[in-house]
């Protein structure tokens, strides 16, 4: 028989290795599996009067006894002698590199501690819980998804953004706000008009932003105090609102037409929108259109002023009327 004992051979390196750590082998740690045989089978030969009656190594005892002499001192040929040898100073060399460092001063971290103690940083790692398979990854990174996903609509319903947009589109969805979003239009051309604008002081320039000097204009309010705004401004209010709606107030279709016999009608209205805007487009077409001052009673300079402010003219004006016009029959058919 040549090697270790033939027991030893037929066990893995694992199975070696557990062995050794039961028999209290020294410095096996870097050795390979033919080498941890012949160290076994030399161990356990000096020690069989300690490890004879183990369960464990009863295998390798009986084993042995069929085997003439010590496995290792007649058996074994001069070169697997020479091999343990060998190995045995190699495992000695790599047991004083590990050993060697805690003959120094004490670790001052927990990574030098880890560095020393191989095994305790295994135990370490396996503490930490890491995903183990991709799938896990996948629905790891699904719960992350689902759970800002559920925060941003948590968010988004505790702002109340929802209940305000509701209420701002049923606000806006009815002829009179048409109404007053035309005649704000209008003002907005009107005003730089009969209202204008005064420089009122300059915001420096700020390098660190990159901005340049910036003008601030501001309404000059003391043309409140004089007539060049009030003409334009009174002519305007009678033409496009005051007018047309005393007429749209006693010409009102909607109260005319009571949905039951002795209550009147749910959805009229104070001021009919369709009479307003014909009465509105009737009185714009003859003052801003025809130029008509009623025997002097209109400024033609407010006319022409007001002409010229407004976006499109007296045919923007119209184009606005026929908009809410349409609007308001188009709400009554809804109604009925």
């Amino acid at each position: 028989m040549s090697g270790a004992n033939s027991w030893l051979q037929r066990q893995r390196k694992t199975d070696l290795t557990e062995l050794a750590q039961h028999t209290g082998l020294k410095n096996f740690e870097a050795l390979k599996k033919p080498e941890l045989e012949l160290a076994l089978d030399e161990y356990l030969a000096e020690n069989s009067t300690q490890f004879s009656s183990d369960p464990k190594l009863a295998n390798y005892y009986s084993s042995r006894a069929r085997t003439v002499g010590s496995p290792v001192k007649r058996d074994a040929p001069d070169g697997a002698v020479e091999r343990l040898k060998v190995a045995k100073r190699r495992a000695t060399k790599a047991a004083e590199e590990i050993i060697a460092p805690e003959s120094e001063d004490e670790p001052t971290s927990t990574s030098t501690a880890i560095a020393r103690t191989p095994g305790r940083a295994l135990s370490l790692a396996s503490r930490i819980p890491l995903p183990a398979t991709p799938a896990d990854v996948a629905e790891a990174v699904d719960r992350s998804t689902v759970a800002v996903r559920t925060r941003v609509v948590s968010l988004y319903k505790e702002s109340g953004i929802t209940e305000a947009t509701h209420a701002t589109r049923e606000s806006l969805s009815t002829v009179t706000s048409v109404l007053f979003a035309v005649a704000a239009f209008e003002l907005y051309f009107l005003r730089p008009e009969i209202l204008a604008d005064r420089y009122a002081f300059t915001i420096p320039a700020i390098s660190f932003l990159g901005t340049k000097d910036f003008p601030v204009f501001v309404p000059d309010m003391f043309l409140l105090l004089t007539s060049s705004f009030w003409s334009p401004a009174l002519l305007w209010a009678f033409t496009s609102s005051i007018l047309p709606s005393i007429t749209g107030y006693f010409i009102n279709l909607s109260v005319s037409h009571p949905a039951r016999v002795g209550r009147r009608n749910a959805h009229a209205s104070v001021v009919d929108p369709l009479a307003f805007s014909i009465a509105k487009a009737l009185i714009s077409y003859v003052v801003y259109g025809q130029g008509i001052t009623f025997g002097g009673w209109i400024d033609e300079t407010s006319i022409a002023r007001i002409n010229t402010a407004i976006y499109g003219g007296y045919k923007g004006i119209l184009t606005g009327t026929a908009i809410t016009g349409i609007l308001s029959i188009y709400d009554a058919v809804l109604k009925k």
